[in-house]
């Protein structure tokens, strides 16, 4: 499955619109995160990190009702993690009221709000655009794995 950096603002919008999930907050910075799977000019699927040091939130996850069920969305959270990790993020955190066994089938427990790490309480995200009753969800993110390049020498 095609995964892809930096689809455009139109493209995020319409498939969070189509998925009733909040883009108010939306801004260039925060679409340097995101991902997208599928055709470049139509997108069936999108994923966002907001990241503030070495914890990140997970946000607007969205696959076209379509294409639901068929790896789109398993594949954009793997990619979000690895980049995640990329930018030496230990845990990822997110907030959902329709995906939490989807997220915790992907290792993702539930946590109290009380225990969200300042960064992700002062986000848009936890004080105003998810409602309270949103399930709050934490993955600790192992490094990632260093392959040596053959011929190295190192094992």
């Amino acid at each position: 499955m095609k995964i892809r950096r930096g689809p455009s603002e139109p493209e995020v919008r319409k498939l969070l619109a189509e998925a009733e999930l909040p883009a108010s907050d939306l801004s260039p910075e925060l679409l340097e995160h995101f991902f997208a799977c599928g055709p470049a000019d139509a997108p069936e699927g999108v994923v966002g990190l907001e990241i503030y040091g070495s914890v990140a939130l997970l946000r607007s996850l969205a696959v076209v009702a379509e294409r639901r069920g068929t790896g789109c969305g398993k594949a954009l959270v793997a990619e979000i993690e690895r980049h995640a990790r990329s930018e030496d993020v230990t845990e990822l955190y997110l907030l959902t009221t329709t995906a939490e066994r989807f997220f915790a089938r992907l290792g993702y427990g539930r946590l109290a709000r009380e225990e969200a790490p300042e960064a992700i309480r002062r986000t848009q995200e936890f004080t105003s655009l998810c409602p309270s009753s949103s399930a709050f969800m934490v993955k600790v993110l192992s490094p990632a794995l260093v392959v040596p390049s053959p011929g190295t020498g190192e094992e």
